[in-house]
């Protein structure tokens, strides 16, 4: 099977390996000639880690950038992911541009191709297969998917549209050393006319989010580092010695879902098929777990044993973690930007009490950082030790299949599955999400429905 992916950021490149690490023929197109080191994501949140830890670089992404315990939204009020039920109970705060070295450099081990210069321009679509056409060339494949960003020449392609609203506008960007570094790893503050965020590499350099509300200008009106300097001094009392600058943007935020994930031979993923404001940090790591989702469903295919509908499911399963995304980003930032002195005490005090309630503080940190999310008939499956023997299950999920947990391992599904001696049955799929639990004599019937039929 052939599959073509447009886009080498982080979804992109995550999908690549997956199908590439399966023995699927991949070839990624990317619009950018060069390697860009400068991006606006930097936050990789506690389900992605364990997405990463699935295929054996968690540790090395962990290794660029900083842990962080505490992620705080606005004002007073933080959320503690010291509780959280998994190995990487922290967001990490590291550039994109760190996940994606590590990102492709597996895809290329792997095997995938990537391809810099190329922009998709159009593409056509028939019942055995898609030709997508580039302002560098021509390519077949059996399956597109178009993980190439807000602007998706895949999605323009398709024709699809793309309904939404901008949330917020001017935003400020800034990547700068700092003189008189904050006290806590994230820092965040709002007074009404100026908002402005603080989150440190960890390499010595400071991204900084500012927005001012008395002055909104379009997106391509010259910034300077003294604009920055200025609205943050607003929102902090001080600019913390803001000095050396590498890097500064002036954007809009804008809330966006396509209605399909799916047209045909065609998929959407990442940033082409959802944007939202950037609080909570849930850009990369939406599109990495879409990713996540929709390869091991591409290699099922490919590899000629999934059951019917399963790439159907892509749409299912996703399509309903980007709405809850868009929600959820959205409404922290209209909380961070209330104007009134009023509304935002209002805020701090209700928001205060709610998250002294062991489910609603649950609940916060679940969504933000992801392990609370399931689907309808798959829950995210924690990880588990393993004996004997020692090993974890996120560990076998490094093989890219699924893994059988139980009493006794089945016949004809070596190809497709892994077995490890545990007290029940659960079935787990390669994203990590529990695909079925039951008894022994369920097995053969649950196995078909996942598997297909054994060999």
């Amino acid at each position: 099977m052939k599959t073509v992916i447009a886009g080498a950021g982080p979804t992109g490149l995550l999908l690549a390996g997956d199908l590439a690490r399966a023995g699927v023929d991949v070839t990624v197109l990317e619009r950018r000639g060069g390697e860009s080191n400068l991006t606006r994501a930097f936050a990789v949140h506690a389900r992605t880690l364990e997405q990463l830890d699935a295929r054996g670089i968690a540790e090395e992404v962990i290794a660029t950038g900083t842990r962080v315990s505490r992620l705080r939204l606005f004002n007073r009020i933080a959320l503690d992911l010291g509780g959280l039920p998994t190995r990487f109970p922290f967001v990490l705060i590291s550039p994109q541009y760190n996940v994606e070295r590590v990102l492709e450099e597996r895809a290329v081990k792997a095997g995938a191709r990537i391809l810099r210069g190329h922009s998709v321009t159009g593409l056509r679509q028939d019942a055995g297969g898609v030709e997508v056409r580039t302002d560098g060339g021509t390519f077949a494949a059996d399956y597109v998917v178009g993980a190439d960003g807000a602007h998706s020449g895949v999605r323009h392609a398709l024709g699809l549209e793309f309904p939404g609203h901008a949330v917020v506008r001017s935003l400020m960007l800034a990547d700068v050393r700092l003189a008189v570094p904050p006290e806590e790893a994230i820092t965040v503050n709002a007074v009404g006319s100026a908002f402005a965020f603080v989150a440190p590499f960890g390499d010595g350099w400071y991204r900084v989010f500012a927005w001012n509300r008395g002055h909104q200008v379009p997106d391509d009106a010259p910034l300077t580092l003294e604009e920055v300097r200025d609205t943050t001094r607003q929102a902090f009392g001080t600019d913390f010695g803001m000095g050396e600058c590498r890097w500064l943007s002036r954007f809009h935020s804008d809330e966006r879902q396509v209605e399909r994930y799916r047209t045909g031979r065609v998929f959407l993923a990442g940033d082409a098929a959802h944007v939202h404001s950037p609080a909570g940090g849930q850009g990369m790591n939406t599109g990495l777990q879409d990713a996540a989702n929709l390869g091991w469903k591409l290699a099922a295919t490919g590899a000629g044993w999934a059951p019917e509908g399963l790439l159907d499911s892509y749409q299912d399963e996703r399509h309903a973690v980007g709405r809850l995304v868009l929600r959820t980003s959205g409404g922290i930032l209209r909380l961070a930007l209330l104007r009134s002195r009023g509304a935002r005490l209002g805020r701090d005090v209700f928001a205060g009490l709610a998250l002294h309630v062991p489910a609603v503080l649950r609940r916060a940190t679940g969504t933000i950082s992801g392990v609370g999310i399931d689907y309808p008939h798959a829950p995210r499956q924690r990880d588990v030790d393993l004996n004997p023997g020692g090993a974890r299950l996120y560990e076998l999920l490094r093989a890219g299949r699924h893994v059988l947990l139980g009493p006794s391992a089945p016949d004809g599904y070596g190809d497709r599955l892994i077995h490890a001696p545990f007290d029940r049955f659960v079935l787990v799929r390669p994203d990590g999400h529990t695909a079925w639990t039951g008894t022994e004599g369920d097995l053969p019937v649950a196995l078909r429905a996942h598997l297909g039929a054994p060999r």
